[in-house]
């Protein structure tokens, strides 16, 4: 059985008049009972009382056209016809008091009739199924034509070949775009950057980023800034700050601006980092850093989007969004009273921890790749490997004993440094052996480690066995490099746990 479901027109509907001239003429809701291709057995005509004379017309005009049709006039009373909370709520109450059956049923629900205000409610009500059926739009014919045409519109946008691949190609280029267009393998950085994606497109909740220094987090803070601009959701500037370089006074003023003598040296007003942030996005780099007294100011600001300058009587505005970095463990630093447990609360509600370039050796050739290209247009000259020094680097590079300490930054270091002394644009075997020695060397235990001799004492070589020495320094090693003691653990049971 064909179901329909319909306002009444109050002008469309009204077109001709009461005269016989209005048989004519294109009416939605007498159109749509002349169709050829579709006919109807039910009928619900929405209305309101003041218009039962034109619905009687309608009525009698549909039933000669379509005597079959079965017309159900359904009233709805609505004080403001514009009001989208009243007339939504009417049109909800509606289809929870019919029995809409879609198994046995076929259901139209026609958006050309009624206000934009109701047409966008039935709209809603259809796609979230409450009225279970499709949307049909009635429009007038070039020739004149009483019955006009219609088209049929199914909100099941699975069905939509084309558009479904819109939107997964709208959705990979978002993710290659925080990527930066890298071509990654790792399977926990790619679900991460997935996961990242979702959260930028669809929240305005502060964002933190963990993971060890040069992973990448104020890069990526950066590409979510620039996501979320092309997507409208921000107006405002990147402002970008490393809280390690922040003391003081200074770190009160830098971040919230004063007013004109609020200490020595406030020559004149200074806005501050959160006001320059303004309907834009604040990376906080290094949170952990941050001071006891800026951290308070900071949740304040956070959660009312205002806060007091230095010297100044009244709150300053700034409704800006957030992500915060760090390579600390900030929940320990929590426990030790190192950083307010109340602030790491609101900062985490999206934690995401960037893994280090040890952990995803298999994207070291693509960011290889990244890394030559941003050499090339920084030096306006295009650099390339050959053959036999390319596989020699990167034999070093995915090497298990090469720890890349400093993650990308060395890997960037690395190419920068082959590509400047390469001959003629071509990185060769000459450049990546000095390269390889280099980084041999300097990651070489130093003879007389200061470490080991200011836990051990001074005579410690005469105390210890080598291979003890040796075993010491690797875990002090790791542990240096570890957030906490489980993630240390995990390093050095990973095979065995």
């Amino acid at each position: 059985m064909n179901i329909l479901i319909s306002f009444l027109g109050l002008t469309l509907d009204r077109r001709g008049g009461y005269g016989p001239g209005r048989k004519g003429v294109w009416r939605p809701s007498v159109a749509l009972a002349m169709q050829k291709n579709i006919t109807f057995d039910k009928y619900y005509l929405i209305y309101q009382t003041p218009f039962e004379s034109l619905r009687d017309q309608v009525i009698a005009d549909i039933h000669e056209v379509s005597p079959q049709t079965e017309v159900i006039p359904e009233i709805i009373e609505l004080t403001d016809p514009w009001d989208f909370e009243e007339v939504y709520t009417k049109l909800y109450d509606f289809s929870r008091s019919h029995d809409f059956s879609d198994e046995e049923n076929d259901y139209y629900i026609h958006i050309t009739t009624g206000t934009h205000v109701a047409q966008i409610c039935l709209f809603l009500l259809t796609e979230s199924r409450h009225l279970p059926g499709k949307l049909i739009q009635s429009n007038p014919s070039p020739d004149g034509n009483a019955a006009g045409t219609c088209s049929i519109i199914d909100l099941d946008l699975s069905r939509y070949d084309m558009l479904a691949r819109r939107f997964a190609m709208e959705r990979k280029n978002d993710l290659d775009f925080l990527k930066s267009g890298i071509p990654t393998k790792n399977k926990q950085f790619n679900e991460l950057i997935e996961t990242i994606e979702r959260v930028a497109i669809r929240s305005k909740d502060p964002i933190l980023l963990t993971g060890p220094t040069g992973a990448g987090k104020s890069q990526l803070a950066g590409k979510i800034y620039e996501l979320k601009k092309l997507n409208g959701q921000l107006k405002g500037e990147f402002v970008s700050v490393n809280c390690a370089t922040l003391r003081g006074d200074q770190a009160m003023s830098i971040l919230f601006g004063h007013r004109k003598g609020a200490f020595t040296g406030a020559a004149s007003d200074r806005a501050g980092l959160l006001k320059t942030a303004d309907k834009g996005l604040l990376f906080l780099d290094e949170i952990g850093e941050l001071g006891l007294d800026e951290q308070a100011m900071l949740l304040h600001a956070i959660e009312e989007k205002r806060f007091f300058p230095l010297g100044a009587d009244v709150e300053t505005e700034s409704d800006f969004e957030l992500i915060c970095g760090t390579n600390l463990d900030l929940e320990s630093a929590a426990e030790r009273g190192e950083f307010r447990s109340d602030l790491l609360a609101r900062i985490n509600l999206w934690d995401f921890t960037l893994p280090g370039l040890a952990d995803r050796r298999e994207d070291i050739e693509p960011n290889l790749e990244y890394e030559l290209s941003r050499f090339s247009a920084k030096s306006g000259k295009h650099i390339t490997f050959n053959k036999e020094a390319r596989e020699a680097f990167l034999k070093f590079a995915l090497d298990p004993e090469h720890l890349w300490k400093g993650n990308f930054r060395d890997l960037n270091a690395s190419i920068t440094r082959m590509a400047t002394l390469s001959s003629g644009g071509r990185i060769d075997m000459a450049c990546v052996d000095q390269e390889i020695r280099r980084s041999r060397q300097k990651s070489a235990p130093r003879p007389g480690n200061a470490l080991l001799a200011r836990i051990l004492g001074a005579d410690y070589k005469e105390k210890y066995d080598l291979f003890e020495l040796a075993q010491l320094e690797k875990v002090i090693e790791v542990c240096r490099n570890s957030r906490s003691r489980a993630e240390a653990g995990k390093k050095f049971f990973a095979v065995s746990r």
